[in-house]
């Protein structure tokens, strides 16, 4: 297997294909992270059924495809299908049948069906048809592992594995599959023969967010800067129109979606819900509400609370660095080149969001660099409202040891560099923290950075350092 990270995915892929019983996975993840890949590496391509779904097409163009994918893997019919149930009794039959492919290690027969949300057309019987085949027929082979896989995540989360009919608890595992760490993508570039340092590794993942099929792009005969002008600002280049792609793939209406994230992309600790209904002059908080919680599964913003916040009141932030990157260069400011950007006060202000962005997504990661991987916590941004001057702190890790870690995230091409100026704002954010949420814990200073903090006579106020 050429599997790049990804082991508790594989572990659990290995634990079904060895199990005794049947088994019902559900694979999702926002579109590109290598869901297909996994499957089709780890299996090796060695199917007993395999076909995808198709975008925009209807019922009769799916069960073309379905029944052509029928008569490859054994089947005599080929005519189409009249209906889904008649698609997936023929299924039935080639997994009865004597000649059937299994896996050659485990003999377990693998169905594989890609994209499943796209086959579920407007007024088909596809879903009901599907949880017929499972219920009547699947569920009783102890030799059959049906995996089912998405990019439109809500929908096999609403669908598949949190239906309340026929698909309750049937679903036996689940795998959400993740963009790339900051680890994996340096190992991946170094695959592809992309050696860059590790501040320029981590720009890589401020722009394309750790995912897999963006950075496969990468030419390694170009910089990373020549890249990023190439594949996205370039009118032709391959990413150019991904943003709205990207949205458009997984929610049927994106404009409300799109809206939302483009509203949390200028807030950089985050609206709470009743907050984005006044920006958004919207009078659907229903709509708003639903569109947050697929924004969220999808994994484009988080939600959170602070000591500001009820406990029915959260924060939602965006924290997908690619969405961020577009929507600040190519939606509204229409720059037409990465190079000539380089080192301007826009750069600087972009980098360091996209660069606190990288640190959310790897909150797991800083804790192991404390020492705390095992240690409960909650992490959070916060912004004074009584302290003069204001006081922001864009990442808290409140822990259950009662030590509470203040985080700056400080993204710079050499050793940060501490001032009396800065030391003073650090003491500052401190002091107000104290002051405004009463916390009787131990309060740390901690500084994340990618090359650490030069030590000088006011670097002393640090008492934690992380190096991603």
């Amino acid at each position: 297997m050429n599997i790049i990270g990804r082991k508790k995915e594989i572990d659990i892929l290995g634990r079904l294909s060895e199990s005794k019983r049947p088994e019902f996975l559900a694979v999702y993840g926002r579109r590109r992270t290598g869901k297909t890949y996994l499957i089709k590496e780890y299996f090796n391509g060695q199917f007993a059924f395999y076909t995808t779904g198709l975008p925009n097409v209807k019922t009769r163009e799916q069960l073309q495809v379905f029944k052509d994918a029928l008569v490859k893997y054994g089947h005599n019919d080929k005519t189409i299908p009249k209906n889904w149930y008649e698609a997936f009794s023929r299924l039935r039959e080639i997994l009865e049948s004597d000649s059937v492919k299994r896996d050659p290690v485990t003999h377990k027969k693998v169905v594989f069906l890609d994209e499943l949300p796209w086959m579920d057309t407007a007024r088909s019987d596809f879903k009901s048809a599907l949880d017929y085949f499972w219920n009547s027929f699947g569920s009783s082979m102890d030799d059959l592992l049906l995996i089912v896989c998405g990019s439109a995540t809500s929908w096999i989360i609403n669908n598949i594995i949190s239906d309340h009919g026929g698909f309750y608890n049937r679903i036996t595992k689940q795998i959400h599959l993740h963009p790339f760490t900051l680890d994996e993508c340096d190992e991946l570039l170094k695959l592809n023969h992309m050696e860059l340092s590790r501040r320029k590794v981590a720009m890589c993942y401020m722009i394309f967010g750790g995912i897999p099929y963006y950075i496969n792009l990468l030419d390694n005969r170009l910089s990373l800067d020549q890249n990023v002008d190439e594949l996205i600002f370039n009118p032709d280049g391959e990413l150019h129109y991904e943003y709205d792609r990207l949205f458009k793939s997984l929610f049927s209406k994106a404009t409300l979606h799109m809206k939302i994230i483009e509203t949390l992309s200028s807030k950089s600790i985050g609206l709470t819900r009743n907050d984005l209904i006044k920006y958004l002059d919207s009078k659907s908080g229903n709509g708003i509400s639903t569109a947050l919680l697929e924004l969220e599964q999808c994994g484009f913003i988080r939600k959170y609370q602070n000591f500001t916040t009820s406990k029915q009141n959260y924060i939602y932030q965006i924290i997908d660095p690619f969405t961020l990157f577009c929507i600040h260069y190519i939606r509204k400011n229409k720059v037409n080149s990465w190079i000539n950007i380089l080192n301007t006060p826009s750069y600087n202000s972009w980098s360091g969001n996209a660069f606190e962005i990288l640190c959310l997504n790897h909150i797991g990661k800083i804790k192991e660099m404390l020492g705390i991987s095992g240690v409960e916590s909650n992490e959070y941004a916060w912004r004074s409202k009584e302290s003069n001057p204001g006081a922001q702190i864009d990442l808290i890790i409140e822990r259950r040891d009662d030590v509470i870690n203040l985080c700056e995230m400080k993204f710079s091409d050499d050793e940060f560099i501490i001032d009396k100026k800065y030391h003073q704002e650090l003491i500052n954010k401190m002091t107000a923290f104290k002051n405004e949420t009463k916390t009787k814990k131990a309060v740390h200073i901690t500084m994340i950075t990618i090359n650490g903090v030069k030590k000088n006579e006011y670097s002393d106020v640090v008492i934690n350092q992380v190096c991603l």
